[in-house]
């Protein structure tokens, strides 16, 4: 199956099944499909849990149920790079964390073969993927950081450690960028977000890059709400996607330590318990969001929490109210938010591979050939595929 085709089966399937994903789980108080309502009320919260954790787990339990589920593994599948991850001196890994160090590992083995090119590392921070791809003899590497301390600081690791690196200070958004790209060169960015990936991507074409290896990441942040498709094919979707599908694809996720996943669960029942409160006092019917906060607060009351978020949406909480009631509103409307999530959770990674799949197509557009894969395992990272673009012999072009 082609890169087009394979895009093509998997956005018909979407949007024949846009009612069980496209929509905001806190805007129901009860379960928006009759069809899953037996079977989602038999899970208990520990049944909810382990399947949200296993993306195969999700497909067998809806399958029965939703029939779309039966194709949706096989058309989210992706070649996966089997490389020898390559031994490192310490003084390379210092000051990365292991999981990330196994990641950057991992990347680097899946570019394959150095090609002698003169690498450009974007949206760089310290420059650790730079210096590992130094240290693997790449002629040179030219990082690109937002943060000028952060350009100083990869710039005297690179000195100290004698690697062939040089940063530039730019916000890749804004200024005048397109001057770092050239023909001759290897254009990667790992888990650059967004725009910033995209801004990479375009870049590279109009400069005809030879080589261009990303890890796409965050694909909502620095963009317009309403997604923008950047391949012909996904421009005449059906699907108009927003910030809320986008965030979906990201919602599979590494385990987050205990302490964490407490706090969230904690923030999920006071907001919607503190919802159940503005709805009663106001006659409202529909979900009113409040800002983001420090997660402290969710220390402290929810009877606090209620005060803090009612001076936020300018309403007068009466003395009398019974708080208890409430936040046992807001755990039973807890318990339908997360299995409306485990629901569009199963299409979370069709999502992104829908959107990675338009990035593919659009270089392929340019006139490049390119392939999709994964680059390590999923507990090292959800946010594992690599999309690499060598461009075509220049006399065909």
């Amino acid at each position: 199956m082609s890169l087009a085709e394979q895009f093509t089966a998997l956005d018909n399937l979407l949007h024949r099944t846009r009612q069980y994903w496209q929509c905001t789980a806190f805007d129901f108080d009860q379960l928006p499909w009759p069809e899953l309502e037996q079977a989602l009320a038999a899970l208990s919260d520990q049944q909810v849990a382990q399947l949200d954790s296993e993306q195969h787990l999700l497909y067998q339990f809806f399958s029965p149920y939703i029939a779309e589920v039966n194709n949706l593994a096989a058309l989210c599948e992706l070649p996966q790079t089997i490389a020898t991850r390559i031994e490192y001196p310490f003084w390379i890994s210092n000051g990365i964390k292991g999981r990330k160090f196994t990641q950057l590992q991992d990347f680097v083995g899946a570019l394959g073969e150095e090609s002698n090119l003169p690498v450009l590392e974007w949206c760089a921070g310290k420059g650790h993927l730079g210096r590992m791809l130094a240290f693997n003899r790449a002629p040179s590497v030219h990082s690109i950081e937002l943060q000028q301390h952060l350009c100083e600081q990869g710039q005297q690791s690179a000195q100290q450690q004698g690697l062939a690196m040089r940063f530039s200070q730019a916000d890749v958004l804004k200024d005048d960028v397109a001057k770092y790209f050239q023909q001759t060169q290897h254009a990667v960015a790992l888990h650059a977000c967004g725009a910033l990936h995209q801004a990479f991507m375009s870049n590279a074409v109009s400069a005809q890059t030879e080589k261009i290896s990303l890890s796409p990441c965050c694909y909502h942040l620095f963009t317009d709400n309403d997604y923008q498709a950047m391949s012909a094919v996904a421009q005449h979707s059906k699907l108009k996607l927003t910030h809320r599908d986008l965030k979906l694809a990201l919602q599979e996720t590494v385990t987050a330590p205990s302490r964490v996943d407490k706090v969230r669960k904690t923030e999920v029942q006071w907001r919607l318990g503190f919802d159940a409160l503005r709805k009663t006092l106001t006659g409202e019917s529909h979900y009113v969001s409040v800002p983001s906060v420090n997660k402290a607060i969710f220390s402290d009351s929810f009877k606090a929490f209620c005060a803090w978020a009612a001076d936020k949406k300018a309403l007068e909480i009466p003395q009398d109210i019974d708080y208890d009631y409430f936040l046992t509103k807001g755990e039973m409307r807890k318990k339908v938010t997360e299995r409306i999530e485990l629901v569009r959770h199963v299409f979370r990674r069709a999502i992104e591979v829908w959107l990675v799949l338009d990035r593919a197509l659009y270089l392929q557009q340019q006139g490049y050939q390119v392939n999709v894969q994964t680059f390590c395992e999923k507990q090292l990272t959800p946010r594992n595929i690599l999309i690499q673009a060598t461009v075509k012999d220049r006399k065909e072009m």
